[in-house]
């Protein structure tokens, strides 16, 4: 099994899919441990003194002007995440909380946090023994950290609360760590602070959700030119010396792919030789500059992600000369402003991608097709209610991309007067992407079935490869009405699998 080796520099987003989703084993380096260590001594020096340090000898948040005494701060650590664990609604997916805790864990173990090296030892354990604790939907803020959310993992480092056995059996903490031979934590100053205090719900979403996107965006390339193809448009405007003189480099990227999937096509162009169109709609035309500004819009959030991935993000933090300071380093603005950013950008994918199906089964707008890809329009609809079901989608998407970052709702009896929102903001991107998927996976179904019916024209070759491979994932060709429900699955598990991305780079290679 692969093995994620976590130090003191930060993790990178493969580590943390690779933990989330691969279940990879995780180790502690010896540099971390002897950082843990370091950082351990200050604290216990300071808590030893008779000056107040936050979160070290006093309260939290509104509370943090009252001095703890010695005999009430072990109480007041586990007090902090017992309290904190206040989440309520569904519970979150697995990844998630894996994700979430493994930040966490690369944070402590920067040996900023003063956190000691058995509790980032525990961490390791939960995660090793594929124990998840329940973490719900609602809980966070996105500032002082996503602090319900992490309260609930740390609840189950203590032995309390529930959480997931490796079987997917819901259980008491304390059973499943006990069965796995992991002792419950008992925190100590400081220690119940640092497990709550980071913005690692939200990063992780972010980085699953950019890797789900980069995929998503060479699927939308791929049907954008499977859609070109069938209406018989131009792949002219896809010339790179057109993409050159507008250099963005997303824009270069799918218009290059898209040139790749239509290389070899009889049907782009046709259209010409009898009924000539002096240029395609904008959805067809300008698909490269639409899905090529998601691209960069991407890749500024990946930047973000990767700054993020090297951060100690806590309050108060340990500095290397010694000193225990507060400060702002848990708002979560960076990162909640990028996930929007990127719910936007994937919302406008989705958008025209349901413009080019629609224009696939208007007659009038379709250059020849048959009303709604029907086999005998008015007996048969045909496609007409998968375009409804793209188009409700594609609505729900636009309702995501409302920014949860420009909200902000004062807590904590105004202490915590200006809150991010990242936690929110990453929730609604993970719909989006889901969204997404099945609205790429519907203009998939009628491009395919679109270019069948074009009848002695043939297809690019990577496009007849798209198109076995998609029959032989279970989608259906043309022909009179069937129950669509499963085509339309199966159609969504091709794109959501890797399988359409593969098909085309069977032919082109490897796309951007």
């Amino acid at each position: 099994m692969h093995t994620v080796v976590v130090g003191t520099s930060g993790v990178t987003a493969s580590d943390v899919l690779a933990v989330a989703r691969g279940g990879a084993r995780i180790e502690l380096s010896t540099e971390a441990v002897a950082a843990l260590a370091a950082a351990r001594e200050i604290v216990d020096a300071l808590a030893a003194k008779p000056e107040p340090v936050y979160g070290v000898s006093t309260g939290f948040g509104a509370l943090a002007t009252r001095h703890i005494s010695q005999e009430l701060r072990a109480q007041l650590q586990r007090n902090i995440v017992r309290s904190h664990a206040a989440g309520m609604g569904p519970r979150v997916e697995r990844e998630v909380v894996r994700a979430l805790m493994f930040l966490r864990l690369k944070t402590v173990c920067s040996g900023h946090t003063g956190v000691r090296p058995e509790v980032a030892q525990t961490m390791a354990d939960v995660l090793n023994a594929g124990i998840t604790p329940v973490v719900h939907e609602y809980g966070s803020l996105g500032c002082s950290g996503d602090l319900a959310p992490l309260s609930h993992c740390a609840l189950t480092l203590m032995g309390e609360g529930d959480a997931e056995g490796p079987d997917g059996t819901l259980r008491p903490a304390g059973e499943l760590l006990a069965e796995h031979g992991i002792a419950p934590v008992e925190l100590r100053e400081k220690e119940g602070l640092a497990l709550l205090n980071g913005t690692d719900g939200m990063l992780g979403m972010l980085i699953m959700a950019l890797a789900d996107l980069d995929a998503l965006y060479k699927s939308a390339d791929i049907t954008a030119a499977l859609s070109l193809e069938a209406l018989l448009g131009t792949d002219k405007v896809l010339a790179p010396e057109l993409h050159a003189i507008r250099p963005h480099p997303g824009q270069g990227a799918s218009a290059a792919n898209m040139l790749a999937v239509l290389k070899g096509s009889q049907l782009t162009g046709h259209h010409q030789d009898d009924a000539p169109r002096v240029q395609d709609a904008y959805s067809v035309r300008c698909a490269p500059q639409v899905a090529g500004a998601g691209r960069d819009t991407l890749a500024h959030a990946r930047l973000v992600a990767e700054r993020e991935l090297a951060s100690a993000v806590d309050n108060p933090v340990v500095l290397p000369d010694g000193r225990v300071e507060s400060n702002g380093n848990f708002h979560g603005a960076p990162v909640a402003y990028v996930l929007d950013f990127v719910a936007i950008a994937a919302a406008d994918l989705g958008s025209i991608a349901e413009r080019r199906t629609d224009r696939l089964l208007d007659k009038n707008r379709s250059h020849g097709l048959p009303p709604f890809l029907a086999d005998d329009a008015g007996v048969d609809s045909g496609l007409m209610i998968a375009q409804y079901t793209q188009a409700a989608l594609v609505s729900e998407m636009k309702r995501l991309a409302v920014p949860a970052s420009a909200d902000s709702i004062p807590s904590s009896a105004m202490q915590e007067d200006h809150v991010s929102m990242g936690w929110s903001a990453a929730r609604k991107l993970r719909s989006a992407v889901d969204n997404l998927t099945r609205i790429i996976a519907v203009e998939l179904y009628a491009a395919t079935r679109a270019i069948e019916l074009r009848e002695g024209l043939t297809p690019a070759p990577a496009s007849r490869a798209v198109i076995e491979a998609v029959r032989a994932a279970g989608v259906q060709g043309p022909g009179p009405d069937r129950f669509l429900a499963p085509d339309l699955a199966a159609a969504d598990a091709f794109v959501r699998h890797g399988g359409l991305v593969a098909a085309a780079e069977s032919v082109t290679g490897p796309l951007q």
